[in-house]
């Protein structure tokens, strides 16, 4: 069977995608775009969520880009009434936006833990429920929610990072068991090691970028079009009778444990 550009059937679509100014958020925004999506992205950078509207337009997709803070409710209200203004309710959300901030448990400050809270869960949250509203009474969408797989490998010295994401898993399984009788989805991707600019600065060290490779059973870091495409692919009907699940885009690498005990003669 020959599957033509078009096969996942999502063209006209409207799509919000958070943390769309850049990364994982971009990449994702352009391959929905790519497939016919119209594109509303959120960052509470301005000019990174106008700039991937522009490039979007550029290249022929009806985008619009505009700053949203995730973890104010009435913010994300304001976003909701823009968007469908502009396209009519959404029918796919990409729950991307992330914040971290550094430190252990121990001396970590409250107001670091709520801070992250309030973005990487809470304000999840707030996105489906606004969105989602729409979507339940129409019947239909896909929700997506970019975890980590520190949700279940926790990552030391990242405050309540690996605590967030962990959440997010729960919240967007609790999603799925409510919404699914309103014809609504919720899924989690959960990338692993990717290359974006914010990790950058790590593999500007030297030997960064091959010792990580070397760990990964497909001897790759990640990249942003990997999430992008597995977003695409749960966004679509194609994926219809997918939900509830948790999709690890790692390139095997938590698949490794067993790497590291000692086996005498092996």
């Amino acid at each position: 069977m020959t599957l033509g550009a078009d096969w996942l059937d999502l063209k006209d679509r409207v799509a919000v995608v958070t943390g769309a100014g850049g990364g994982i958020g971009a990449a994702v925004a352009s391959e929905l775009a790519r497939n016919g999506v119209r594109i509303a992205a959120l960052d509470i950078n301005e000019d990174g969520a106008l700039a991937t509207a522009e490039h979007l337009k550029k290249a022929g997709t009806d985008a619009i880009g505009f700053r949203v803070d995730i973890a104010d409710e009435s913010s994300v209200r304001e976003a909701a009434e823009t968007v469908a203004a502009r396209y009519g309710p959404a029918d796919i959300l990409i729950n991307n936006a992330g914040v971290m901030r550094s430190g252990d448990l121990s001396e970590l400050s409250l107001s670091d833990w709520q801070f992250v809270l309030d973005v990487n869960l809470t304000g999840y949250l707030l996105c489906a429920r606004t969105f989602g509203e729409a979507m339940r009474e129409s019947g239909r969408g896909s929700i997506v929610h970019v975890s980590s797989i520190s949700a279940a490998h926790p990552q030391a010295s990242s405050g309540a990072y690996s605590p967030s994401k962990a959440a997010v898993s729960m919240l967007s399984r609790t999603l799925a068991f409510e919404w699914g009788p309103f014809g609504v989805r919720s899924n989690v991707v959960a990338p692993g090691m990717t290359r974006t600019p914010l990790t950058e600065s790590f593999y500007e060290q030297p030997g960064v970028l091959e010792a990580r490779a070397a760990v990964v059973p497909l001897r790759r870091v990640g990249a942003p079009q990997d999430l992008a495409d597995v977003c695409t692919w749960l966004a679509s009907d194609r994926s219809a009778y997918v939900t509830g699940q948790e999709i690890a885009v790692d390139g095997g690498f938590t698949q490794t444990l067993m790497s590291h005990v000692p086996r005498p003669g092996y």
